[in-house]
């Protein structure tokens, strides 16, 4: 319930991540009166949800947050996690962002003044406009079938995995293949466990190819800002898993067949669990032959554009498998192999039930054009493929944002043309 003494902003800003803060920078550069609500601290994510041994997977000059881009010494390093999450602080002091910490919110509506009702742990704000910059990974996803493995067996999520110590002794199964569960199972395979991975069909790219960083190949291919409705996926991009490689040591490719060539089990999907026992799906080769196919298709196109632009570059080698699997388990006794801790890399679900506004589309996710969505007055930011490959990175954020101002200056100038205290006055 709002009043006339409800404190009002013109624009509320709602997750004091990279995404909140860059449309922090652009408001305050245009002198919007704005407030961007953070419920935990400023980088939440970077601090807490991450590894001890975590680095960014794109290189340093890659962090290009507005007014702010990356000036050290290593631009083709790889931040560790305390580097990032002072990046992202230091950002918001840099142009002193109106950040209110520890502030969650409750609701969202509209009230029936046409307002935007922001119910807070501390208090109800309205607005004009919101922007809603609190990602899509919400909550950790577990599947339910979690619960028929032993009791005795430790199961955590990627977001709370730090190292392999916080283990119990025993063998280690990781589910998941994508970019958080390929490192953990990197991170706890360095250190002389034994470790079993569960493989799905996440792609994998080259991090050096033919003289240089990939990424700084596909940067000047325009891939970062190849537009979403341009790529051959449309939509359905948005949905797929990120690349697998890392920063770490100053980077280097993950290779899951050399992992597997060390001692590491590979298996398909996990299909089921009963009675303690796991099943897979017989897919674990036509999941390497996939995510090895990505590899090469990205050599490919890095190719094609240094033969099309005379480009000298060394010579580069395409993958070529250095393991093949035989005989692979469709099934796993957790007890009888020694199993005694799980890592859930099974990403995150989104949460948007707070949100009392028609903006979500049949899958209960923001529908939006380039984080505009239906409702006037009403913008997402910083969502996976928001607009670009870059969207939802260091590296693209801050376009979009910049964007965003557009049209949140001509949902603010309509509203002040509506409303009737002006139209009294004129």
């Amino acid at each position: 319930m709002t009043s006339s003494t409800t404190p009002h902003h013109s624009v509320v800003v709602i997750g004091g991540g990279q995404a909140g803060l860059s449309m922090s920078f652009h408001l305050k550069q245009a002198g919007i009166d704005h407030v961007v609500l953070e419920k935990e601290r400023v980088a939440h994510t970077w601090r807490t949800q991450r590894w001890d041994a975590f680095c960014l997977v794109t290189p340093n000059w890659q962090c290009k947050l507005p007014g702010f881009h990356y000036l050290g010494n290593e631009p083709h390093g790889f931040m560790p996690k305390d580097d990032i999450v002072a990046y992202v602080e230091n950002y918001a002091r840099h142009f002193g962002a109106p950040v209110r910490e520890g502030v969650a919110v409750e609701k969202l509506a509209r009230d029936a003044g046409g307002k935007f009702s922001v119910a807070t742990s501390e208090g109800a704000l309205t607005a004009d406009a919101v922007v809603l910059a609190v990602g899509g990974y919400h909550k950790p996803n577990i599947p339910r079938m979690a619960e028929r493995l032993p009791e005795s067996v430790v199961q955590i999520h990627s977001s709370t995995y730090r190292n392999p110590s916080q283990l119990p002794e025993g063998e280690v199964l990781v589910v998941g293949s994508g970019q958080s569960g390929c490192q953990i199972a990197e991170d706890i395979h360095l250190a002389g466990r034994k470790v079993h991975l569960v493989v799905g069909s996440a792609p994998r790219c080259p991090r050096f190819y033919r003289g240089r960083d990939a990424v700084d190949w596909l940067d000047d291919l325009g891939q970062y800002d190849l537009p979403v409705e341009k790529h051959s996926l449309r939509d359905g991009v948005r949905k797929k898993a990120n690349h697998y490689l890392t920063g770490r040591g100053g980077g280097r490719d993950i290779d899951l067949r050399k992992f597997a060539s060390e001692g590491m089990r590979l298996y398909g999907r996990l299909k089921d669990i009963t009675r303690g026992a796991l099943s897979f799906q017989d897919d674990l080769a036509k999941n390497l032959d996939g995510a090895d196919a990505v590899y090469n298709g990205i050599c490919g196109l890095i190719d094609k554009h240094i033969a099309d632009n005379n480009i000298t570059a060394p010579e580069g080698q395409h993958y070529r498998p250095i393991w093949t699997p035989t005989n692979v388990p469709t099934s796993l006794d957790v007890s009888k192999a020694g199993i005694t801790s799980v890592v859930w890399g099974t990403g995150f679900a989104s949460d948007w039930s707070w949100i009392d506004l028609p903006i979500f589309n049949g899958n209960n996710y923001p529908s939006h054009t380039r984080g505009v969505t239906a409702m006037d007055g009403v913008f997402v930011l910083g969502l996976p493929w928001l607009h670009t490959w870059g969207s939802g990175r260091f590296v693209g954020v801050g376009n979009d944002a910049e964007n965003l101002m557009t049209h949140i200056k001509c949902s603010l100038s309509a509203g002040l043309e509506r409303s009737p205290l002006l139209r009294a006055v004129v």
